[in-house]
């Protein structure tokens, strides 16, 4: 059999990129930001703004991952350019907040929403239901799990596509809101308030980088990473402003400020309310792809690092047709516990901050591969060097620093996810010494 033939196409890592994006965040988001704004401009330069940033990383990681060919995403890049502790760093905070936890999060929201229309059901029980399911399906072959993603992507973009124009459509009287620039938007654009909803933006716009994870398993990278990467996150940004324009302009701002379920409440002023229980299964379906994404991403992460410490080495168990099953079913058993022991709110509390550290000091690596001039020779480079990864690393910082500045306690908890893994480096290494 062909070697390619076992390996990702370019299309399933294009549905792992976009589902990967596509989940809680976009969904969750715009409550939080009318609080502080009162402004569509504003709230839609938001989207856009986060989505230059991504896309600006997400070029990037092109390039890191041509010149650095191996799965494991910012495990690899930043054991590589900086030190193992860096990537081991990474690992940890990959496999703990950067996969585990978001996989918990979508899963809980895909249970509340279901059981939010069939009331019989128990939320906790569904989410751990999809979680097994899933891991059930990404842990047998590549043919199976390949497929399934591809088949729940296709499926949650046709449903967002399809809410925007029923809204569109069939709202009797659009909301008061203006999408130009206005008196006071420049102002706003500056702001505290601006930088602290790029933090939900940010978090919504999280997997960008999910190719990344499984580069060794995917049909020749040194062609499709580069164009999967940008052409993903560039699909998602459309999307997500369209998205938020239609929230805005089928619900008034004071319905939406404040509240989680955006998308529900959005549903009830277009479609009544058993439109919104439709609605409510479309968002719960829409999660299933996350979820999906996740389990299949994440678990390359804890490969590679059973692959390089001999104390993980079971983590990079793989059944005979390659699939690590044992990081697989290790993944979606920490996600579980955090279904079965975390709140909403205690999850993501700190996951964008963390988050965002990581991706900080990864594209910041590139400048530093690029000084240093040890990249593979002729390996893909990044159009308008070194613009992308300058207006990341500005886009990016400038939120840190609110986070810091605003939300001491989730900053502090993440730089402590941080400092823990660290210390476990340091504290194992003589049982995990690198091969």
């Amino acid at each position: 059999m062909p070697l390619d033939s076992q390996r990702f196409s370019a299309r399933t890592a294009l549905a792992v990129v976009m589902a990967n994006m596509i989940g809680t965040g976009v969904f969750t988001s715009l409550g939080f930001q009318l609080l502080d704004i009162q402004s569509g401009f504003v709230i839609l330069m938001l989207w856009v703004v986060g989505g230059v940033a991504a896309l600006c990383g997400a070029l990037t990681y092109a390039e890191l991952g041509a010149a650095l060919p191996r799965s494991g995403g910012e495990y690899n890049f930043l054991g590589q350019i900086y030190h193992p502790c860096a990537g081991f760093i990474s690992g940890w905070t990959s496999a703990t907040i950067g996969f585990a936890a978001p996989t918990a999060l979508a899963a809980i929201t895909f249970g509340v929403y279901l059981s939010s229309v069939f009331e019989a059901l128990t939320p906790t029980w569904l989410a751990v239901t999809l979680v097994a399911a899933l891991a059930a399906i990404h842990a047998t072959s590549r043919r199976a799990s390949g497929g399934a993603q591809r088949a729940f992507t296709y499926l949650k973009v046709l449903l967002i596509a399809v809410f925007c124009v029923l809204a569109w459509v069939l709202v009797d009287t659009p909301a008061t809101v203006d999408f130009l620039p206005a008196a006071g938007d420049g102002a706003l654009l500056a702001s505290g308030a601006f930088a602290v909803g790029l933090i939900y933006v940010n978090y919504a716009y999280t997997g960008w980088n999910a190719a990344t994870y499984f580069i060794d398993e995917l049909e020749r990278p040194e062609r499709s990473l580069s164009w999967v990467l940008a052409l993903g996150t560039a699909l998602v940004m459309t999307l997500y402003v369209l998205l938020n324009f239609t929230f805005l302009y089928v619900a008034p701002m004071d319905a939406l400020a404040g509240e989680l379920e955006v998308g529900y409440i959005a549903a009830q002023f277009v479609l009544g309310e058993s439109g919104a229980a439709v609605m409510g299964v479309a968002l719960a379906l829409l999660l299933i792809s996350t979820v999906s994404a996740m389990t299949l991403a994440g678990p390359r992460v804890l490969q590679v690092i059973g692959q390089d410490f001999r104390a993980f080495r079971a983590l990079a168990r793989a059944n005979v047709r390659g699939v690590p099953f044992v990081a697989v079913l290790f993944q979606s058993a920490l996600a579980v516990t955090f279904i079965l022991t975390a709140s909403f709110e205690s999850i993501l509390v700190f996951a964008g901050f963390t988050l965002g550290l990581n991706t900080f000091f990864t594209v910041a690596g590139a400048l530093v591969l690029r000084w240093r001039g040890t990249a593979t020779a002729g390996a893909w480079r990044m159009p308008l060097y070194p613009l992308p990864p300058l207006v990341f690393l500005a886009i990016t910082g400038w939120t840190l620093a609110y986070i810091l500045m605003q939300r001491p306690i989730e900053g502090l908890a993440g730089l402590g996810i941080v400092a823990s893994g660290a210390a476990f480096y340091f504290v194992s290494k003589r049982f995990a010494q690198p091969r």
